[in-house]
């Protein structure tokens, strides 16, 4: 019997019917964050640590599995199937004060 491959997302309902930028680049930093880099310029950092105890983002607790983190459909995924909503990731991103070039 083959097993189903689920996705599991986080979303942020608020900016639905906002245009927000697109994920152009993700890096896996120290202690659960993500470096994200938009289409638009700005990056900034996404503390993961506050989510890990949640489904299928549990998985991420392990640093290996933590580390396979790509863009995917201008977004956030991982390789155990966890992504995050791309208004999530914009909302929940520190920004960083200067603008990182394309």
């Amino acid at each position: 019997m083959a097993k189903s491959h689920l996705r599991y997302s986080l979303c942020d309902n608020d900016m639905k019917n906002s245009t927000i930028p697109t994920v152009k680049k993700v890096l896996a930093q120290q202690d659960y964050c993500l470096e994200v880099f938009f289409s638009n310029g700005e990056h900034g950092i996404l503390n993961m640590r506050p989510y890990l105890d949640f489904g299928v983002f549990r998985r991420l607790q392990n640093a290996e599995a933590f580390r396979q983190v790509k863009v995917s459909f201008n977004t956030v995924e991982w390789a155990s199937g966890a992504d995050l909503d791309p208004e999530f990731v914009y909302r929940k991103t520190s920004k960083c004060s200067t603008q990182h070039p394309s």
